[in-house]
Protein backbone atom coordinates (compact mmCIF):
# COMPACT_ATOMS: atom_id res chain seq x y z
CA UNK A 1 0.00 0.00 0.00
CA UNK A 2 1.23 3.59 -1.10
CA UNK A 3 0.35 6.83 1.00
CA UNK A 4 1.94 10.16 0.23
CA UNK A 5 1.12 11.49 3.37
CA UNK A 6 2.76 14.83 3.07
CA UNK A 7 0.84 16.30 5.69
CA UNK A 8 -1.86 15.40 8.24
CA UNK A 9 -3.45 12.58 9.54
CA UNK A 10 -6.09 11.54 7.05
CA UNK A 11 -4.16 8.93 4.34
CA UNK A 12 -2.15 7.44 7.02
CA UNK A 13 -5.31 6.79 9.29
CA UNK A 14 -7.43 5.64 6.17
CA UNK A 15 -4.24 3.32 4.76
CA UNK A 16 -3.81 1.68 8.32
CA UNK A 17 -7.40 1.08 8.85
CA UNK A 18 -8.01 -1.03 5.71
CA UNK A 19 -3.98 -2.83 6.27
CA UNK A 20 -5.36 -3.96 10.07
CA UNK A 21 -8.96 -5.03 8.28
CA UNK A 22 -7.12 -6.91 5.89
CA UNK A 23 -4.52 -9.15 8.00
CA UNK A 24 -7.80 -10.36 9.96
CA UNK A 25 -9.17 -11.51 7.04
CA UNK A 26 -6.89 -13.63 6.62
CA UNK A 27 -4.01 -15.07 8.18
CA UNK A 28 -1.94 -15.75 5.60
CA UNK A 29 -2.13 -11.48 4.37
CA UNK A 30 1.16 -9.29 5.01
CA UNK A 31 0.97 -5.84 4.31
CA UNK A 32 3.48 -3.26 3.46
CA UNK A 33 2.61 0.42 3.63
CA UNK A 34 5.20 2.96 2.24
CA UNK A 35 4.34 6.50 3.23
CA UNK A 36 6.14 9.60 4.27
CA UNK A 37 4.05 10.63 7.23
CA UNK A 38 6.52 11.67 9.78
CA UNK A 39 4.54 10.41 12.82
CA UNK A 40 3.40 6.93 11.59
CA UNK A 41 5.96 5.40 14.45
CA UNK A 42 3.23 6.94 17.07
CA UNK A 43 0.94 4.58 15.85
CA UNK A 44 0.97 0.73 16.91
CA UNK A 45 0.64 -1.48 14.05
CA UNK A 46 -1.40 -5.37 14.28
CA UNK A 47 0.87 -8.49 13.28
CA UNK A 48 1.80 -8.78 9.77
CA UNK A 49 1.48 -4.85 9.09
CA UNK A 50 4.56 -3.06 8.62
CA UNK A 51 5.86 0.03 7.13
CA UNK A 52 8.42 1.64 5.13
CA UNK A 53 9.06 5.57 5.76
CA UNK A 54 10.41 7.83 2.62
CA UNK A 55 11.81 10.91 3.39
CA UNK A 56 9.26 13.10 4.08
CA UNK A 57 8.57 16.34 2.40
CA UNK A 58 5.87 19.40 3.25
CA UNK A 59 3.56 21.80 1.29
CA UNK A 60 4.39 25.24 1.04
CA UNK A 61 2.05 28.22 1.46
CA UNK A 62 2.82 28.66 -2.49
CA UNK A 63 2.38 25.20 -3.39
CA UNK A 64 5.58 24.19 -4.21
CA UNK A 65 6.99 21.23 -1.92
CA UNK A 66 10.32 21.17 0.04
CA UNK A 67 11.81 18.47 2.59
CA UNK A 68 10.40 18.01 6.00
CA UNK A 69 14.28 17.37 7.52
CA UNK A 70 16.71 16.52 4.96
CA UNK A 71 18.93 19.44 3.88
CA UNK A 72 19.04 18.95 -0.21
CA UNK A 73 16.61 20.12 -3.24
CA UNK A 74 13.40 18.87 -3.70
CA UNK A 75 14.06 17.01 -6.76
CA UNK A 76 16.81 14.81 -4.96
CA UNK A 77 14.50 14.05 -2.17
CA UNK A 78 11.81 12.81 -4.56
CA UNK A 79 14.46 10.70 -6.48
CA UNK A 80 15.36 9.35 -3.55
CA UNK A 81 11.69 8.75 -2.50
CA UNK A 82 11.13 6.83 -6.02
CA UNK A 83 14.05 4.76 -6.01
CA UNK A 84 13.06 3.46 -2.10
CA UNK A 85 9.36 2.84 -3.78
CA UNK A 86 10.12 1.06 -6.57
CA UNK A 87 12.87 -1.06 -4.90
CA UNK A 88 10.69 -1.86 -1.55
CA UNK A 89 7.83 -3.45 -4.04
CA UNK A 90 10.51 -4.78 -6.34
CA UNK A 91 11.69 -7.22 -3.27
CA UNK A 92 8.40 -7.53 -1.47
CA UNK A 93 6.66 -8.56 -4.39
CA UNK A 94 3.31 -8.08 -3.48
CA UNK A 95 0.13 -9.92 -5.00
CA UNK A 96 -1.74 -6.52 -4.90
CA UNK A 97 -0.66 -2.73 -4.79
CA UNK A 98 -3.11 -0.46 -3.17
CA UNK A 99 -2.32 3.55 -3.92
CA UNK A 100 -4.02 5.97 -1.69
CA UNK A 101 -5.91 8.63 -3.86
CA UNK A 102 -2.91 9.76 -5.96
CA UNK A 103 -2.72 8.36 -9.07
CA UNK A 104 0.84 8.83 -9.82
CA UNK A 105 2.08 9.47 -6.50
CA UNK A 106 3.09 13.14 -5.37
CA UNK A 107 5.10 14.35 -8.30
CA UNK A 108 4.41 11.29 -10.44
CA UNK A 109 7.10 9.08 -8.38
CA UNK A 110 5.02 5.93 -7.86
CA UNK A 111 4.63 5.94 -11.92
CA UNK A 112 8.24 3.44 -12.35
CA UNK A 113 6.90 1.21 -10.02
CA UNK A 114 3.08 1.06 -11.38
CA UNK A 115 4.96 0.21 -14.71
CA UNK A 116 7.21 -2.57 -13.07
CA UNK A 117 3.56 -4.27 -11.38
CA UNK A 118 2.33 -3.80 -14.60
CA UNK A 119 5.49 -5.93 -16.52
CA UNK A 120 4.25 -8.86 -14.04
CA UNK A 121 0.72 -8.74 -14.42
CA UNK A 122 0.28 -7.86 -10.57
CA UNK A 123 -3.27 -5.78 -10.17
CA UNK A 124 -2.89 -2.73 -9.39
CA UNK A 125 -5.87 -0.48 -7.51
CA UNK A 126 -6.62 3.49 -7.07
CA UNK A 127 -8.52 3.86 -3.74
CA UNK A 128 -10.07 6.98 -3.33
CA UNK A 129 -11.84 8.91 -0.68
CA UNK A 130 -15.93 9.82 -1.38
CA UNK A 131 -15.41 13.49 -1.95
CA UNK A 132 -12.04 14.51 -3.82
CA UNK A 133 -12.74 18.46 -4.32
CA UNK A 134 -14.64 20.52 -6.08
CA UNK A 135 -14.69 19.50 -10.15
CA UNK A 136 -13.50 22.76 -11.34
CA UNK A 137 -10.41 22.42 -8.82
CA UNK A 138 -10.06 19.00 -9.41
CA UNK A 139 -10.27 18.43 -13.31
CA UNK A 140 -7.44 21.32 -13.65
CA UNK A 141 -5.00 19.66 -11.17
CA UNK A 142 -5.52 16.41 -12.34
CA UNK A 143 -5.23 17.08 -15.75
CA UNK A 144 -1.41 18.48 -14.90
CA UNK A 145 -0.45 15.48 -13.08
CA UNK A 146 -1.90 13.05 -15.62
CA UNK A 147 -4.54 11.58 -13.45
CA UNK A 148 -6.81 10.54 -15.77
CA UNK A 149 -4.76 8.23 -18.41
CA UNK A 150 -3.34 6.95 -15.56
CA UNK A 151 -6.40 5.47 -14.40
CA UNK A 152 -6.77 3.81 -18.00
CA UNK A 153 -3.00 2.76 -18.34
CA UNK A 154 -2.36 1.21 -14.93
CA UNK A 155 -5.28 0.72 -12.78
CA UNK A 156 -7.43 -2.41 -12.79
CA UNK A 157 -10.06 -0.69 -9.99
CA UNK A 158 -11.07 2.32 -8.52
CA UNK A 159 -12.32 1.61 -5.71
CA UNK A 160 -14.33 4.58 -4.12
CA UNK A 161 -14.38 4.20 -0.24
CA UNK A 162 -18.30 5.67 -0.16
CA UNK A 163 -21.30 5.41 -1.26
CA UNK A 164 -22.76 6.33 -4.82
CA UNK A 165 -25.99 8.04 -3.53
CA UNK A 166 -23.70 10.65 -1.07
CA UNK A 167 -21.36 11.77 -3.76
CA UNK A 168 -19.08 10.39 -7.07
CA UNK A 169 -15.63 11.65 -6.59
CA UNK A 170 -15.04 11.90 -10.23
CA UNK A 171 -18.25 14.40 -10.69
CA UNK A 172 -17.64 16.57 -13.77
CA UNK A 173 -14.84 15.11 -15.01
CA UNK A 174 -14.68 14.16 -18.39
CA UNK A 175 -13.86 9.74 -17.55
CA UNK A 176 -13.80 7.33 -20.21
CA UNK A 177 -16.92 5.11 -19.44
CA UNK A 178 -13.97 2.36 -19.92
CA UNK A 179 -12.52 3.68 -16.30
CA UNK A 180 -15.85 4.41 -15.28
CA UNK A 181 -16.34 0.83 -15.62
CA UNK A 182 -13.80 0.31 -12.90
CA UNK A 183 -15.00 2.30 -10.01
CA UNK A 184 -16.23 0.68 -7.18
CA UNK A 185 -18.31 1.85 -4.62
CA UNK A 186 -17.49 0.13 -1.19
CA UNK A 187 -19.32 2.13 1.36
CA UNK A 188 -17.40 3.92 4.33
CA UNK A 189 -14.74 2.23 6.23
CA UNK A 190 -16.09 1.00 9.35
CA UNK A 191 -13.92 1.87 13.09
CA UNK A 192 -14.11 -0.33 16.06
CA UNK A 193 -12.62 0.78 19.36
CA UNK A 194 -9.46 -1.57 20.10
CA UNK A 195 -9.19 -3.93 22.74
CA UNK A 196 -6.16 -4.11 25.43
CA UNK A 197 -5.04 -0.83 25.07
CA UNK A 198 -2.77 1.20 26.77
CA UNK A 199 -4.02 3.89 29.24
CA UNK A 200 -4.69 7.42 27.24
CA UNK A 201 -3.49 10.31 27.82
CA UNK A 202 -6.97 11.58 29.01
CA UNK A 203 -6.65 9.47 32.22
CA UNK A 204 -5.67 12.29 34.13
CA UNK A 205 -8.22 14.78 33.07
CA UNK A 206 -9.94 17.58 35.40
CA UNK A 207 -13.20 16.90 33.41
CA UNK A 208 -15.89 14.37 33.75
CA UNK A 209 -17.44 11.62 31.36
CA UNK A 210 -19.36 12.49 29.02
CA UNK A 211 -17.95 15.38 27.32
CA UNK A 212 -18.36 16.71 23.82
CA UNK A 213 -15.36 15.60 21.80
CA UNK A 214 -13.59 18.69 19.61
CA UNK A 215 -10.86 16.99 16.79
CA UNK A 216 -9.42 19.52 14.06
CA UNK A 217 -7.98 16.05 12.66
CA UNK A 218 -4.13 16.61 11.98
CA UNK A 219 -4.43 20.24 13.60
CA UNK A 220 -2.43 21.79 10.83
CA UNK A 221 -5.39 24.22 10.06
CA UNK A 222 -7.84 23.64 13.14
CA UNK A 223 -6.81 26.42 14.80
CA UNK A 224 -10.14 28.52 13.39
CA UNK A 225 -12.41 25.92 14.85
CA UNK A 226 -10.50 25.58 18.48
CA UNK A 227 -10.54 29.04 19.02
CA UNK A 228 -14.28 29.22 17.68
CA UNK A 229 -15.30 26.58 20.36
CA UNK A 230 -13.06 28.12 23.41
CA UNK A 231 -14.75 31.32 22.75
CA UNK A 232 -18.12 29.53 23.25
CA UNK A 233 -17.46 28.36 26.30
CA UNK A 234 -15.43 31.52 27.51
CA UNK A 235 -18.63 33.40 26.89
CA UNK A 236 -21.06 30.71 28.20
CA UNK A 237 -20.29 29.59 31.25
CA UNK A 238 -23.36 27.51 31.83
CA UNK A 239 -22.57 24.94 28.86
CA UNK A 240 -24.46 21.73 29.71
CA UNK A 241 -21.38 19.50 29.01
CA UNK A 242 -17.71 20.18 29.47
CA UNK A 243 -15.44 19.45 26.33
CA UNK A 244 -12.61 17.61 25.59
CA UNK A 245 -10.16 19.04 22.76
CA UNK A 246 -7.96 17.20 20.90
CA UNK A 247 -5.53 19.76 18.89
CA UNK A 248 -4.00 17.03 16.71
CA UNK A 249 0.37 16.82 16.33
CA UNK A 250 0.55 19.29 12.99
CA UNK A 251 -1.39 22.54 14.82
CA UNK A 252 1.58 24.89 15.47
CA UNK A 253 3.53 24.70 18.92
CA UNK A 254 2.55 28.47 19.26
CA UNK A 255 -1.44 27.67 18.73
CA UNK A 256 -1.31 25.14 21.46
CA UNK A 257 0.43 27.00 23.68
CA UNK A 258 -2.12 29.45 23.54
CA UNK A 259 -4.82 27.71 23.48
CA UNK A 260 -3.91 25.26 26.97
CA UNK A 261 -3.49 28.88 28.35
CA UNK A 262 -7.06 30.19 27.94
CA UNK A 263 -8.30 26.27 28.63
CA UNK A 264 -6.76 26.87 31.78
CA UNK A 265 -8.60 29.31 33.13
CA UNK A 266 -11.64 26.96 32.13
CA UNK A 267 -13.01 24.66 34.19
CA UNK A 268 -15.17 22.63 31.88
CA UNK A 269 -12.41 22.48 28.98
CA UNK A 270 -9.51 19.88 29.07
CA UNK A 271 -6.80 19.91 25.87
CA UNK A 272 -4.53 17.43 24.61
CA UNK A 273 -2.27 17.70 22.06
CA UNK A 274 -2.81 13.85 20.14
CA UNK A 275 -3.74 10.56 20.86
CA UNK A 276 -2.93 7.61 18.75
CA UNK A 277 -6.09 6.07 19.93
CA UNK A 278 -8.64 8.38 19.02
CA UNK A 279 -11.43 5.86 19.21
CA UNK A 280 -10.98 5.02 23.40
CA UNK A 281 -12.22 9.05 23.39
CA UNK A 282 -14.77 9.01 21.12
CA UNK A 283 -16.59 6.17 22.61
CA UNK A 284 -16.80 8.41 26.25
CA UNK A 285 -18.22 11.73 24.09
CA UNK A 286 -21.87 12.97 24.18
CA UNK A 287 -21.40 14.48 20.71
CA UNK A 288 -18.47 15.78 18.39
CA UNK A 289 -17.31 18.55 16.69
CA UNK A 290 -14.83 18.37 14.14
CA UNK A 291 -13.96 19.57 10.83
CA UNK A 292 -14.91 17.04 8.58
CA UNK A 293 -12.38 15.13 7.26
CA UNK A 294 -12.81 11.36 5.94
CA UNK A 295 -11.77 9.62 8.80
CA UNK A 296 -13.58 11.91 11.51
CA UNK A 297 -16.92 11.28 9.22
CA UNK A 298 -16.12 7.54 9.05
CA UNK A 299 -16.01 7.75 13.32
CA UNK A 300 -18.80 9.67 13.94
CA UNK A 301 -20.73 7.05 11.80
CA UNK A 302 -19.20 4.37 13.10
CA UNK A 303 -19.35 5.31 16.58
CA UNK A 304 -22.95 6.82 16.01
CA UNK A 305 -22.32 10.21 17.24
CA UNK A 306 -24.57 13.41 17.13
CA UNK A 307 -21.97 16.17 14.90
CA UNK A 308 -21.66 19.34 14.52
CA UNK A 309 -19.00 19.76 11.25
CA UNK A 310 -17.37 23.03 11.10
CA UNK A 311 -15.75 22.38 7.20
CA UNK A 312 -12.47 24.30 5.81
CA UNK A 313 -13.16 25.73 1.97
CA UNK A 314 -9.87 26.04 1.16
CA UNK A 315 -7.67 24.94 -0.30
CA UNK A 316 -9.85 21.96 -1.22
CA UNK A 317 -13.49 21.72 -0.39
CA UNK A 318 -13.83 18.35 0.22
CA UNK A 319 -14.85 18.61 3.69
CA UNK A 320 -17.36 21.30 2.66
CA UNK A 321 -18.56 19.11 -0.11
CA UNK A 322 -19.02 16.53 2.75
CA UNK A 323 -20.76 17.96 5.51
CA UNK A 324 -23.60 19.93 3.16
CA UNK A 325 -24.10 16.34 1.56
CA UNK A 326 -24.33 14.78 5.12
CA UNK A 327 -26.46 17.42 6.48
CA UNK A 328 -28.89 16.63 3.57
CA UNK A 329 -29.16 13.61 4.46
CA UNK A 330 -29.94 14.08 8.24
CA UNK A 331 -26.24 12.75 9.16
CA UNK A 332 -25.11 16.02 11.14
CA UNK A 333 -25.16 19.65 11.11
CA UNK A 334 -23.17 21.62 9.97
CA UNK A 335 -21.61 25.49 11.33
CA UNK A 336 -20.19 27.13 8.03
CA UNK A 337 -17.60 29.80 9.16
CA UNK A 338 -17.94 31.50 6.51
CA UNK A 339 -21.24 32.04 7.35
CA UNK A 340 -21.07 33.46 11.13
CA UNK A 341 -18.27 32.87 13.94
CA UNK A 342 -20.01 34.24 16.37
CA UNK A 343 -19.38 32.91 20.45
CA UNK A 344 -23.07 32.64 20.78
CA UNK A 345 -23.99 30.45 17.61
CA UNK A 346 -20.96 27.60 18.42
CA UNK A 347 -22.87 27.65 22.44
CA UNK A 348 -25.93 27.44 20.82
CA UNK A 349 -24.91 24.51 18.71
CA UNK A 350 -22.83 22.68 21.80
CA UNK A 351 -26.01 23.03 24.08
CA UNK A 352 -28.05 21.20 21.22
CA UNK A 353 -25.36 19.05 20.15
CA UNK A 354 -26.27 15.91 22.47
CA UNK A 355 -30.01 16.62 21.45
CA UNK A 356 -29.35 16.02 17.70
CA UNK A 357 -30.24 12.35 16.11
CA UNK A 358 -27.72 10.04 15.97
CA UNK A 359 -26.49 8.81 12.59
CA UNK A 360 -27.87 5.64 12.62
CA UNK A 361 -31.46 7.46 12.76
CA UNK A 362 -31.15 7.75 8.81
CA UNK A 363 -31.11 4.50 6.95
CA UNK A 364 -28.94 3.77 4.32
CA UNK A 365 -27.79 0.06 3.27
CA UNK A 366 -24.52 -0.44 2.93
CA UNK A 367 -23.03 2.78 4.82
CA UNK A 368 -20.20 1.26 6.60
CA UNK A 369 -19.53 -1.72 4.59
CA UNK A 370 -16.04 -0.31 3.04
CA UNK A 371 -13.83 -2.50 4.97
CA UNK A 372 -16.22 -5.96 4.19
CA UNK A 373 -16.33 -4.67 0.97
CA UNK A 374 -12.49 -4.24 0.47
CA UNK A 375 -11.68 -7.75 2.07
CA UNK A 376 -13.50 -9.63 -0.82
CA UNK A 377 -12.18 -7.45 -3.65
CA UNK A 378 -8.39 -7.87 -2.58
CA UNK A 379 -8.93 -11.36 -1.99
CA UNK A 380 -10.70 -11.93 -5.97
CA UNK A 381 -7.82 -9.61 -7.41
CA UNK A 382 -4.89 -10.66 -5.17
CA UNK A 383 -5.76 -14.51 -6.45
CA UNK A 384 -6.00 -13.63 -9.58
CA UNK A 385 -3.48 -15.41 -11.89
CA UNK A 386 -0.33 -12.93 -13.32
CA UNK A 387 -1.04 -12.48 -16.66
CA UNK A 388 2.29 -10.55 -17.60
CA UNK A 389 1.89 -7.92 -20.20
CA UNK A 390 3.82 -4.85 -21.49
CA UNK A 391 2.61 -1.39 -20.67
CA UNK A 392 4.23 1.52 -22.56
CA UNK A 393 5.85 4.35 -20.71
CA UNK A 394 4.06 7.52 -21.19
CA UNK A 395 6.72 9.76 -20.15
Amino acid sequence: MYSHDTFGLGHLRRVRAIAHALVEESKDVSVLILTGSSIIGSFDFRTRVDFVRVPGVIKLRNGEYTPLKLHMNIADTLAIRESIIRHTAETFDPDLFIVDKEPLGLHGEVESTLQDLNEKGIPCVLGLRDVMDEPALLEPEWKRKRAIPALSQYYDELWVYGLPQFCDPLEGLEIPQSVRRKMVYTGYLQRSEPADLPTSAFATSKINKPYIMVTPGGGGDGEELVDWVLQAYETDRKLPYPALVVLGPFMSTESQAAFKGRAEKLDDVEIITFDAHLEQLIVDAVGMVAMGGYNTFCEILSFDKPAVIVPRRYPRREQYIRAKRAQELGLLNMLDPEETKLPKDMATALRHLPQQNPPSEVIIPGLLDGLESVNILAARLAARPRNKVRVASSK
